[in-house]
């Protein structure tokens, strides 16, 4: 993703699948960070990427971000905000991807877009899974821990990726992992209960025709 810190094959894997991983969780302080260490000379971002080192997207992102910080730690407001959201983190993140391979050929490029898409619908996906979890807690202390969390692992990530790229990946991809096996096993979950809810009626249908 960074043209002139020379990345090679698996570091740019693994910085796409950290900064994809980020934006997926917080697109906005995922650009702002970028942004900002681009203009601290800690980053060369290629052309496909220079609009993010403009001041007034990073200025844009500070702002929105700033909006995310409070709206993301509302209890059930956090809900219809992720929801949201997810025609902005996936779109974004695939479109990063698509600038950070412009070197690389066509069908490449393709997939490392797809890939950003898909690891940025991951993450979102976790993210709103957890807050559906936790909203209905009575109290709004686990919203805001979750989401400082949040947002903090996204900024950490960025940064790390911009500096041990493979380390920032092998973090994201074991997220994903765990994310992955946490909805299979909700997945489960729900098939289990539905299957215990059906036969409960097919149970109390039968009981209802014995006694007529």
């Amino acid at each position: 993703m960074l043209a002139g810190m020379k990345f090679g094959g698996s570091e740019l894997v693994g910085l796409i699948v950290a900064v994809s991983f980020a934006a997926g969780l917080n697109v906005y302080a995922t650009v702002a960070t970028l942004g900002l260490l681009a203009h601290a000379g800690l980053l060369d971002l290629p052309a496909g990427l220079h609009l993010i080192a403009s001041w007034w997207v990073i200025a844009a992102s500070g702002v929105l971000f700033a909006v995310e910080f409070f709206a993301d730690k509302i209890p059930a407001f956090d809900l219809f905000w992720n929801a949201l959201h997810t025609f902005v983190r996936i779109p974004v993140a695939a479109l990063m991807a698509y600038g950070a391979t412009s070197q690389l050929s066509p069908e490449k490029q393709l997939l490392a877009t797809l890939a950003g898409g898909a690891i940025a619908l991951a993450a979102h996906g976790g993210k709103t899974a957890a807050r559906v979890a936790v909203t209905p807690s009575p109290e709004p202390v686990s919203n805001f821990v979750l989401s400082a969390g949040e947002d903090t692992l996204a900024v950490t990530l960025t940064w790390l990726a911009t500096q041990h790229p493979i380390a920032a990946g092998t973090i994201a991809a074991v997220f994903l992992v765990m994310i992955v096996v946490v909805m299979r096993w909700v997945v489960r979950a729900m098939k289990s209960l539905f299957r215990g809810a059906e036969r409960d009626l097919v149970s109390s249908k039968q009981r209802n025709l014995n006694a007529a």
